[in-house]
């Protein structure tokens, strides 16, 4: 894979199951050059292998397509052009035309059906007065100063919380096949066929032709965002999951119960005082159950790290939460993991493990199914009318669409047949090797075609609590094809391998951690004589950006380094990042010497190697300052440097940024490794 080909790397959503089990709808999306956007349209894939896949919309990107549970219509969300917003739409289940639900001025996060088909609960950001564009004419430069006195008042990707909270919103269905609203011109007589005449003149919104979209109860107030929001099993009611009133200085949420014709929320709490944060929240369909996701935090409130997320299930009014799933071995918060329904009394979710991400049935009563696992990782999964589908990814598709048969996957898509065609894709390799203390350390290496030696690259992931797993990389795929080999490898700190794996670095950041992605770097190179132990390249992402940094300051047989969107100093990352009043005191201690001894910009005298610092202008997670900080720091002790900017882009660049960004970016890596580590592939390049 090249950089170009960035257009070929198509998304799967979750399935949307037909509840007669016949079909599932999923949104397919994908990176486009042309309008510097992500494009797609929904894709109806029926289980009938006679039957190929279609695309049955035509919008810019439509996505997050959900059946009503009576199977006669299908709503999802579409954003109608590169600076529009997401809005809520409404398609007969066989096919016609979309109507608009929404218009909402900072568009529409998520929804859900009402068990009885004609309600849906979504969730919007509410604007202030005057902030945002609400105020006609108002700029960023004549909003008024924010007065700030909270810790939690900025998110990475969205910006500032506080004076735009995420609200909840239930509008009524309009009837399948019914006459559309027009727009009124404002005449005061009677109609053709009679009837009151119309008042003044519905502003003309220019977005469809038809008229105002149907009216929604705005249903809660509370100041702090709200998530998950889903019917209870009558329809009576919505849960949803927000922090409660005071919670500022710790991470907790709550599951709150609010009718679902307006009142107050009420919480509904596990019982016991144990702090959680509460990620997300569903009814059992027989209506006696809650099953929530959440996280431990300790006595503080704060202390997160390495705490697995665990499916816990209680009572529907409240009472004793049980734990479903092993916290100390399993992890239910994977990307894009959520809670969906099997059964009357059954919870499908996903699971985190040594490289890989499962689905697992779990039963309020005890029941437990392991349903996919393997060398993949399960994207996203629902089950009605007998059948199960299944998002995936694996080393050799970016995305595509299954169904379980008989325990047995069966692909029913294949998306990456254009990204193939145009060349090789490389399966990683599962290796395990030891670290000085006997440890395993687990992980996957690429190697490029050709007998060798090929340069190697020693990637770092972020997180810490996170992992490499077996499923298709796109950063793999394009260092293989300029000719390197790619090692990665989860190394204590990692998430998939149990809580004393992921506890291993607290106080301790910069030690197990990085005497494994070294001891990991050489059992590959006296394993593989293909590869050239004397080019040598290491570069990482976030906390990777940081166990780069640091290794770069104790180990110099690098040729050369790539840190990315850095966690570099945790003194004035504490104050300037969306997280940074708590993550680095839980990982490194509070004290100044406790933080200094683990810090890399503590030992940026050291460093000797020519280094490429890669940062993202609005990037809230790990701030700018951060790597500006570090990159000055190396120019004024002689080290051969540069600093790489993207303006407008955050800390998910690599997965989410621009198109274009994405290939410059990408381009840029290939240009610094050209210089230190030229290949035939990626042969050095004049300049910088």
């Amino acid at each position: 894979m090249k950089p170009e080909h960035l257009p070929l790397l198509n998304s799967v959503s979750a399935p949307a199951v037909h509840p007669d089990g016949s079909r599932a709808v999923i949104s397919v999306t994908r990176p486009d050059f042309g309008t510097d956007s992500y494009v797609g349209q929904l894709w109806t894939v029926p289980l009938d292998p006679q039957k190929p896949p279609r695309r049955i919309t035509r919008g810019f990107r439509d996505t997050s397509p959900a059946f009503s549970p009576d199977g006669s219509v299908l709503a999802f969300l579409r954003i109608a052009g590169p600076s529009a917003k997401p809005q809520l739409y409404l398609v007969e289940a066989g096919g016609g035309e979309p109507q608009r639900l929404t218009d909402r001025l900072l568009g529409v996060e998520s929804f859900a059906w009402s068990p009885g088909s004609r309600r849906i609960v979504f969730t919007s950001r509410e604007p202030a007065g005057g902030r945002y564009g609400r105020s006609e004419g108002a700029g960023r430069e004549s909003e008024d100063p924010r007065l700030i006195t909270t810790f939690q008042y900025r998110l990475n990707g969205v910006g500032y919380t506080r004076d735009k909270p995420a609200q909840l919103f239930i509008l009524d269905v309009p009837e399948p096949g019914g006459e559309p609203p027009v727009l009124s011109r404002g005449r005061s007589e009677e109609g053709p066929h009679g009837g009151t005449p119309e008042g003044p003149a519905a502003p003309d919104r220019g977005k469809d032709s038809f008229g105002p979209v149907p009216p929604a109860l705005h249903l809660t107030s509370l100041e702090a965002d709200h998530n998950s929001a889903g019917f209870s099993s009558d329809g009576a009611a919505v849960f949803f999951v927000a922090a409660p009133p005071g919670n500022d200085p710790d991470l907790s949420t709550t599951i709150y119960r609010v009718p679902a014709d307006g009142g107050e929320p009420r919480p509904v709490m596990p019982s016991g005082d144990a702090l959680r944060q509460i990620q997300h929240v569903r009814q059992s369909k027989d209506g006696k159950w809650l099953f929530f996701i959440a996280r431990e935090l300790g006595d503080s409130g704060t202390d997160f790290v390495a705490r697995n997320s665990v499916l816990y299930c209680m009572p529907a009014e409240g009472g004793e939460a049980a734990a479903l799933t092993d916290p100390e071995m399993m992890d239910v918060a994977c990307p894009g993991g959520r809670i969906e329904l099997r059964g009357p009394d059954g919870a499908l979710v996903l699971n985190n493990a040594q490289g890989t991400v499962e689905l697992l049935m779990l039963g309020a009563t005890g029941d437990h199914a392991l349903l996919v696992h393997g060398e993949r990782a399960v994207t996203g999964a629902a089950w009605a009318g007998g059948s199960m589908l299944i998002a995936l990814s694996d080393p050799s598709t970016a995305g595509d669409l299954a169904v379980l048969d008989d325990g047995q996957l069966r692909l029913l898509t294949d998306f990456s047949a254009p990204l193939r065609t145009q060349g090789e894709i490389v399966v990683p390799q599962d290796v395990t090797f030891e670290s000085g203390d006997g440890y395993p350390v687990h992980g996957w290496i690429v190697k490029p075609a050709g007998k060798g030696p090929h340069p190697v690259l020693l990637n770092i992931h972020g997180g810490p609590f996170a992992q490499y797993t077996a499923a298709f990389f796109e950063e793999a795929q394009v260092y293989a094809e300029a000719g390197y080999a790619v090692l990665m490898c989860n190394p204590r700190g990692s998430a998939g391998y149990g809580r004393e794996h992921g506890l291993s670095i607290k106080g301790r950041m910069g030690t197990v951690d990085l005497q494994d992605v070294l001891a990991f770097l050489e059992g590959a190179l006296e394993r593989f004589p293909v590869l050239d132990a004397g080019r040598l390249g290491i570069m990482g992402g976030s906390y990777g950006g940081y166990l780069t940094a640091w290794a770069i300051s104790q180990d110099h047989r690098f040729k050369a380094a790539i840190v990315e969107r850095g966690f570099l100093d945790p003194v004035s990352f504490e104050g300037s990042a969306d997280i940074g009043w708590y993550f680095g005191i839980e990982y490194m201690g509070a004290s100044p010497s406790e933080m200094a001894a683990q810090s890399p910009m503590g030992r940026v005298d050291i460093v000797q190697t020519p280094t490429l610092v890669i940062h993202s202008e609005d990037d809230l997670r790990c701030p700018l300052e951060q790597g500006q900080r570090y990159f000055t720091a190396l120019k004024r002790r002689g080290v051969e440097t540069a600093l790489l900017v993207f303006p407008g882009e955050d800390h998910e660049l690599s997965r989410s940024g621009t198109p274009h960004h994405r290939r410059q970016r990408f381009e840029h890596i290939l240009r610094w490794w050209s210089r230190f580590l030229p290949t035939a592939a990626n042969p050095a390049q004049p300049g910088w």
